[in-house]
């Protein structure tokens, strides 16, 4: 089967696949599996960088161990649509937000924050977040465990190509 999607062929599937097995597999290890040479894979990764697929790679840390205790969720209603612009700006000189959402539904924004304790919370909440311009109120959700964390398997894509 020769599967094309948004410009990848069936190799570069099957590298982003292993990629997302593990993401340090030597490029070398890919090409053995892929039975192809380790330069057809550096070619193949620098394509799928310059075409925005590959975005770069992420360092995942386990933030508790750090004394990160406390992950959330918040959900942000917005005084009008129209200050979209000026809310992100000032949201992502915030540190603690660590992922932004624009989202259909009950919230126009929805963001994920890693803070030290539920006192730094409520005060990133009080004194930084609910202080920008444009956010009219929020809900926050505190997450108790994250017993999934993973990306997408690219073989579950190819699968529903073919229907």
């Amino acid at each position: 089967m020769n599967l094309k999607v948004n410009g990848l062929d069936d190799l570069d599937l099957q590298i982003l696949d292993i990629l997302i097995k593990d993401s340090r597999t030597p490029f070398l290890e890919i090409a053995r599996q892929c039975h192809v040479s380790g330069g057809t894979i550096h070619v193949r990764m620098k394509k799928m960088e310059d075409m925005g697929i590959i975005k770069g790679t992420k360092l995942i840390i386990d933030m508790p161990k750090l004394g990160y205790d406390v992950c959330c969720f918040i959900g942000i209603y917005l005084d009008k649509a129209s200050c979209f612009d000026d809310v992100l700006d000032q949201l992502k000189a915030i540190k603690e937000i660590v992922e932004l959402h624009y989202t259909t539904g009950e919230y126009t924004i929805f963001i994920k924050v890693i803070c030290r304790s539920i006192g730094d919370l409520q005060n990133l909440l009080m004194s930084k977040i609910q202080a920008v311009t444009g956010i009219q109120r929020t809900n926050t959700f505190v997450s108790l465990f994250q017993p999934i964390d993973r990306n997408i398997a690219i073989n579950v894509l190819d699968k529903e190509e073919e229907k």
